[in-house]
């Protein structure tokens, strides 16, 4: 998986739920009680795409891709999918068995975090 690619697509969707939640669906999430729901899944997806976004450029910048980078890649993916996915569907009413889903995502996000964490810990000992 490409993460510049991917963070870049991710980054484009988050803008457009981002004012689609401002504009066409104010109303309806008005109504709903659910904007702040909307906001904090459009919050998690685009700071994760820009994330990833940023983790390919620097990834771009070394030698080889490592299957630790494409860990990362997915599980911000996936976090993003799970997370902010399941809060777009809660916030416009969808079943309640995707609140369960959500934290799930929020697991992938840290699991990125913490490979990234390892990553930097391995790149520090490495002399360039």
């Amino acid at each position: 998986m490409k993460s510049l690619s991917t963070g870049s697509l991710f980054a484009f969707f988050a803008v457009i739920l981002g004012a689609f939640g401002a504009h066409a669906l104010k109303e309806t999430l008005t109504e709903l009680g659910t904007t702040e729901t909307w906001k904090t899944a459009v919050l998690y997806h685009f700071i994760h795409s820009l994330a990833l976004f940023a983790f390919g450029l620097w990834s771009s910048s070394r030698s080889s891709c490592s299957c630790l980078h494409r860990a990362i890649c997915w599980s911000w993916s996936l976090g993003i999918l799970f997370f902010s996915g399941s809060l777009y569907a809660l916030a416009l009413g969808g079943p309640g068995f995707l609140g369960p889903i959500t934290p799930i995502g929020g697991v992938f996000f840290l699991i990125g975090w913490a490979l990234v964490f390892r990553l930097s810990l391995k790149t520090e000992a490495t002399p360039s």
